[in-house]
C-alpha cells in the first residue's frame, strides 16, 4: 500500500486540518505542535503518585481506564523522556518500581511453584489503582508478559543513563524478574499480551520480554550490585533467557502466533510494530519491513488501523449491543461471548499505530535518505492528526481517541477519550518529523 491521495485523508478536526500538508517544513510542523499544545492535546495529567491513568476520563468511570496500566505508563514515560520531560518520566517509572516491590510475594510464589501461574490473579498485577497505589481486586487478565518486559526495558534504560538511582530494594525487585520469567518459561508461555485477551504464545510478548532482558543485562554489567544480588547472577540468567526468547521469537515472526489451534493462530497483529519501535528488538531491516508491510497491507483502514483481523472489541454497533458494564470487562476467558458481535470488516480502527508507523518511517529516512520514506512518514503523521476529535462529536475537540468504530451510520470514538498512550505516540511522531526535517536540511541544502 503506497502513499494515498491526500484528498482521501479523513480529518475530524478542521482547525487541525488547515495545518495538514503532504510535506512539511520545520516551521509548519512547529505550527502544528504549538496548536496542539495550546489546546491541551499533548497534556499528560499525572496522579499524585506520579503515575498516569490510562485515559483522562471523567464521566466514563465504568471503563476502568482511570486505573494505571504498566504497559501504557511505560509508553507514556518513554515519550516524555525523549521529549526532555525527564522528571515526569522518572517519577512515573519509579512509581512502577514501587508497584512491583508490592508484587514481590507474587513473583516468589510463582518461582517456588510455577503451576500457580495458571491463575492470572496470582501473577504480578499489571493494572492497579494509581491513586491509592494498591491492587485492584476484580478479576483481570494479569498474565501479560509484555508488560513485565516493557518495565524492565525502560527502567533499565533510565538507570543506564543515570536518571534513576537503583537502591538495594530496587535491585532485590529486579532480581526476581529473571527467575520468574524462567519459572513461567516465557518463551513458550501462553499469555494475554498487549490486548488482554485469550491466552496464546505471542511474538509481541516474547519480543517485549527480550527487549527488557537485553536492557537489564546492560544495566547489570554497568552497575555495582549488592552482594546478594551479585550471587544471584542476574546477568547470566538474563543472557540465557534472552537467548531462549530470541530463538523462539525468530521462529514465530512475522506471525504473532503460530500455534496449531485455529482460534489462537494469528498472522497479522499491529502489536508487532512495537518490536520495531520503540523496543527495537527486531533489528533486521527486512524483518522489520515485513512487519510494517503486513500491518499496512492487511490492517490499515480509512479511519485508523485494526489491531488484528477478527477483533470484536468495539466492533460495529458495539455501544448499542454491549451494555456499559460489559464493554471493557475481562473477556480473556470468554472471548466467544464477545466475538459473537463480530462481522467481517467490522473491526474497530485504532489511533495508536499511525504515529508509530510515522516514527518508523522517519527512522528509515534518517538511515537511508530515501525520499519515499519521508513521504510515508508525513502520510502516517497526517492520518494521526486527522484522528484528533473535532467539534460536534461525542467528546470534546482536540482529543486523541483510543479508536474509531461504526455505530449505526456514524463513525465514533470509543468511550476512552483521550487515551494517553495515543497522545504519547503522537508526541513521538511530531518530534520524529522535526528530526527528519532537520536531517533533510543538512543532507540536501
Amino acid at each position: 500500500m503506497g502513499v494515498l491521495d491526500p484528498r482521501e485523508l479523513v480529518v475530524h478536526n478542521q482547525d487541525v486540518g488547515k495545518l495538514i500538508r503532504p510535506a512539511y517544513s520545520r516551521e509548519r510542523i512547529d505550527e502544528v505542535a504549538d496548536l496542539l499544545r495550546r489546546r491541551g492535546t499533548l497534556a499528560f495529567p499525572t496522579l499524585p503518585s506520579g503515575l498516569f491513568a490510562a485515559a483522562a476520563v471523567d464521566s466514563e468511570h465504568y471503563t476502568g481506564y482511570g486505573n494505571v496500566w504498566v504497559r501504557d505508563t511505560v509508553h507514556i514515560a518513554h515519550a516524555l523522556w525523549r521529549q526532555g520531560q525527564i522528571d515526569t518520566a522518572v517519577n512515573a517509572v519509579n512509581g512502577l518500581m514501587r508497584h512491583f516491590r508490592r508484587q514481590r510475594d507474587r513473583f516468589r510464589e510463582v518461582i517456588e511453584a510455577p503451576e500457580r501461574a495458571a491463575d492470572p490473579m496470582r501473577r504480578p498485577h499489571i493494572r492497579f489503582d494509581g491513586m491509592a497505589e494498591t491492587d485492584v481486586t476484580e478479576p483481570w487478565a494479569h498474565a501479560q508478559n509484555d508488560s513485565l518486559g516493557y518495565f524492565l526495558w525502560l527502567y533499565s534504560k533510565l538507570a543506564v543513563n543515570r536518571l534513576i538511582s537503583v537502591d538495594a530494594e530496587a535491585w532485590r525487585t529486579l532480581a526476581l524478574f529473571p527467575p520468574y520469567l524462567r519459572a513461567i518459561q516465557f518463551w513458550s508461555d501462553e499469555d494475554s499480551g498487549h490486548w488482554e485477551e485469550g491466552r496464546k504464545v505471542e511474538a509481541s510478548s516474547i519480543g517485549a520480554v527480550c527487549a527488557g532482558l537485553k536492557a537489564l543485562g546492560e544495566l547489570v554489567h554497568r552497575a555495582r550490585l549488592p552482594e546478594e544480588v551479585r550471587r544471584a547472577d542476574i546477568a547470566g540468567q538474563a543472557t540465557d533467557l534472552l537467548d531462549r526468547g530470541t530463538k523462539q521469537l525468530h521462529a514465530i515472526l512475522p506471525w504473532e502466533c503460530r500455534e496449531q489451534e485455529t482460534a489462537k493462530k494469528r498472522r497479522y497483529d499491529s502489536a508487532l510494530l512495537f518490536l520495531v519501535f520503540p523496543l527495537r528488538i527486531v533489528a533486521d531491516r527486512a524483518a522489520a519491513m515485513t512487519i510494517v508491510g503486513d500491518v499496512r497491507d492487511n490492517l490499515q483502514g480509512r479511519y485508523g488501523i485494526k489491531r488484528y483481523l477478527g477483533d470484536s472489541f468495539w466492533c460495529t454497533d458495539y455501544r448499542k449491543r454491549v451494555g456499559a458494564a460489559d464493554r471493557t470487562k475481562d473477556y480473556s476467558k470468554d472471548m466467544v461471548s464477545r466475538d459473537r458481535y463480530w462481522r467481517p470488516d467490522s473491526e474497530a480502527q485504532w489511533c495508536l499505530f499511525d504515529p508509530i508507523l510515522s516514527v518508523i518511517y522517519g527512522d528509515w529516512f534518517m538511515e537511508l535518505g530515501r525520499a519515499e520514506m519521508l513521504e510515508l512518514q508525513a502520510f502516517h503523521l497526517n492520518r494521526s492528526l486527522g484522528q484528533i476529535t473535532g467539534t460536534g462529536e461525542r467528546h470534546a475537540p482536540f482529543k486523541c481517541p483510543e479508536l474509531y468504530h461504526l455505530e449505526g451510520a456514524e463513525v465514533e470514538p470509543s468511550d476512552a477519550v483521550p487515551l494517553l498512550w495515543t497522545q504519547a505516540n503522537l508526541l513521538l511522531a511530531l518530534e520524529a518529523m522535526r528530526r527528519s526535517l532537520e536531517d533533510r536540511k543538512e543532507k540536501f541544502e
